[in-house]
């Protein structure tokens, strides 16, 4: 009796919850691919894609971007974006972030950890790493090379070329000479020098951008 009384009062609450159970979400006016519309001017439901798109699956298919490599299979010699200060900006930040206790600020393989007895990488300012493309850098920031792990789980591709492009900097700021410095900056360069002679290349480099 009891187990009666039980599902007498629940079927007015079953009731009401089968009468929820509608199809608006399923049949709700929608237009299939390809369908005409006439709340387009060109008459067509289906959008174009917009500037810039990639198809699921090919956006990889850029071996510039993504590889550092071009059609043939050897590294590229360019970015594969514009070369911003705020690309070297973001290059500097992830370089001190990941690079530095190897590397050293200045790219000379003096960082922490070679200090404390881990391997001693290969200086940046080399002639054999100046010739080499930045393709190159970028490969071996995402792949690895001798003791380095890769870092393409650790830092975005886009992050991997910023700081690419930060050690072409470092490259070309304990190589430069004062004729490489644009003439309205030589000045303010040269006074900096003087007022602090102790700084080194690389942050004297870092105060003329600003």
């Amino acid at each position: 009796m009891k187990t009666n009384s039980l599902l007498t009062a629940a079927l007015p609450v079953l009731v009401l919850a089968l009468s929820g159970c509608r199809q608006d979400m399923h049949d709700q006016p929608k237009y299939k691919p390809y369908a005409a519309s006439t709340f387009w001017p060109d008459g067509r439901a289906s959008r174009p894609a917009v500037d810039g798109a990639v198809a699921r699956g090919l956006l990889k298919i850029d071996t510039r971007l993504w590889k550092g490599r071009a059609g043939d299979g050897s590294f590229v010699t360019e970015l594969p974006m514009p070369v911003t200060k705020d690309l070297l900006v973001r290059g500097q930040k992830r370089y001190n972030i990941y690079c530095t206790p190897c590397h050293g600020k200045l790219g000379d393989g003096e960082g922490m950890v070679v200090q404390r007895g881990f391997k001693h990488p290969p200086t940046y300012h080399s002639d054999r790493m100046r010739q080499q493309p930045v393709g190159y850098i970028y490969d071996v920031i995402s792949n690895g090379f001798g003791s380095m792990v890769s870092y393409a789980s650790r830092i975005p591709m886009q992050d991997r070329w910023a700081i690419a492009a930060y050690v072409r900097v470092l490259q070309f700021s304990q190589n430069a000479t004062i004729e490489d410095v644009p003439e309205q900056d030589r000045a303010w360069l040269t006074a900096q020098a003087a007022a602090a002679p102790a700084r080194t290349p690389v942050t004297v480099a870092a105060g003329a951008a600003q």
